[in-house]
């Protein structure tokens, strides 16, 4: 599969309540690399096995949720086509210079429909997994530091009007449906929520219809095994961590997962598995009688918590 336009999911920055506690957590606990501070006091971080500088960035504030999730693209030539395609479709946009993140070059920024707020780039700094470049062993000492995932996965975020959000993805950012949930008959089977890849994996971002914009459900981190998603279960329980769902496997997407809250109360999920879809594949569409299978296959249950609580 050719590998173009926009390329992978980058960065997340995250609100926390307390950051001294949040850095420690996510350092500590869930096993990210610390990678460095800014000037405004916030603190970066990425998966052992990510080669770039950072993924996960966390601030300081007075509410829990998400500020801005951030794409890689191809090159410097794709980021300027690609804010002009957004132009097109009606959407202002604005540049972040570079340098405002850690070893981070010039970002384009916009608000989606559902009131987020997206970003792509095309620079980061290589800092690599540690491992080097030259005959490497498989692993290193971070990939044994709490739950250690190997990188930033995907996001889960809630907003209004995600038809809007579909066709921005699909028509301008080059992004393809992999799999939909769709609401009753009697509602006209309206779509609930949206998986979208950019790659050939189940999804890259996704969207559930909601009243209030710009929500965080989750994010996810990506596992190596079935067998490190349940190791990620022990050390939540080793570390009277808040555990959501899990651990179990998914209908959508295949996934095999643990859903926890941060102390912060921000959802995060340990994911691994899953298919490998390519854009010829037909969309999966799971109707909302059968979604608690989608979301729980083996209990097919519909978790209260999962379809209200988001930050």
């Amino acid at each position: 599969m050719a590998m173009t336009g926009v390329l992978r999911p980058g960065h997340a920055q995250l609100r926390v309540l307390d950051l001294e506690v949040s850095r420690k957590f996510y350092r500590d606990v869930i096993g990210l690399v610390e990678t460095g501070t800014d000037a405004q006091g916030r603190v970066y971080f990425k998966g052992w096995d990510e080669r770039d500088h950072n993924s996960i960035v966390l601030r300081q504030a007075d509410t829990a949720g998400i500020d801005f999730v951030g794409f890689k693209v191809l090159d410097a030539a794709t980021l300027d086509k690609l804010e002009r395609n957004v132009r097109e479709f009606g959407i202002s946009t604005a540049r972040i210079p570079a340098g405002d993140m850690l070893e981070t070059g010039e970002r384009v920024r916009f608000q989606l429909p559902t009131g987020h707020q997206f970003e792509l780039y095309a620079y980061k700094k290589h800092v690599g997994n540690g491992l080097g470049q030259l005959n490497p062993p498989p692993w290193g000492s971070d990939a044994d530091r709490g739950m250690a995932p190997t990188r930033f996965d995907h996001c889960l975020l809630y907003g209004p009007d995600i038809a809007a959000n579909k066709k921005l993805f699909t028509e301008v950012l080059g992004f393809y449906l992999v799999e939909r949930v769709i609401g009753p008959k009697e509602a006209g089977e309206p779509e609930m929520a949206i998986f979208m890849s950019c790659s050939n994996k189940t999804h890259d971002i996704a969207f559930v219809e909601h009243p209030e914009p710009g929500k965080l459900h989750h994010v996810s981190l990506r596992m190596s095994s079935w067998e490190r998603v349940q190791r990620a279960s022990d050390i939540m329980g080793m570390n009277k961590v808040a555990i959501d769902i899990g651990p179990t496997r998914h209908g959508v997407t295949r996934g095999e997962t643990v859903y926890a809250w941060d102390p912060s109360g921000n959802r995060f999920e340990t994911f691994a598995g899953g298919y490998e879809p390519y854009p010829d594949y037909e969309p999966i569409t799971w109707t909302f009688d059968q979604f608690g299978h989608g979301l729980d296959f083996p209990n097919g249950k519909l978790h209260e918590s999962f379809l209200t609580i988001v930050t």
